[in-house]
């Protein structure tokens, strides 16, 4: 994201709030679905941003592995906010694949999305989720790729 005086992209208003770790952190606590599932978002910026979150037995299926829906969620939400950081705060996924490469075991989800590729408008991004285990170890669980648009 080019360096700006507030950090908000060039083309969005100057009224704008900055973009930053606090309004993600707001924004995914004003979405009631995120609060149903205690996502949170740890790392947000520079055209990346990191959502975790703890699995616990309602987010699971019922072999134990976090369902899919969870690890779905996590990526669209994460690919959607990494969008955010090079396009500004108002933006819709407008698709996302997904590819489940082994089943979600662990404590944790965390999904780290990065932009690969934005223009003004649009935001191809990439990522990767893992399961983490209770020591720590992450476990590449599925992979994805979305394309976000910006709705101004």
């Amino acid at each position: 994201m080019p360096d700006a005086p507030d950090h908000a992209p060039p083309h969005a208003p100057p009224h704008a709030p900055p973009l930053d770790l606090v309004l993600a952190r707001r924004t995914l606590d004003a979405q009631p679905f995120s609060r149903l599932v205690r996502a949170e978002i740890t790392a947000f910026g520079d055209g990346a941003a990191t959502l975790e979150i703890a699995l616990r037995d309602e987010l699971r299926q019922q072999n134990g592995f976090a369902h899919g829906g969870v690890l779905s969620y996590a990526a669209d939400n994460s690919i959607t906010f990494a969008a955010g950081t090079a396009l500004g705060p108002a933006v819709l996924t407008s698709g996302f694949s997904i590819q489940y490469v082994r089943p979600a075991a662990g404590t944790r989800l965390v999904a780290r999305a990065a932009v690969a590729d934005a223009g003004r408008r649009r935001a191809v991004v990439r990522c990767d989720l893992f399961a983490v285990d209770e020591d720590g170890a992450e476990t590449l669980c599925a992979l994805a790729q979305g394309t976000v648009r910006s709705v101004r």
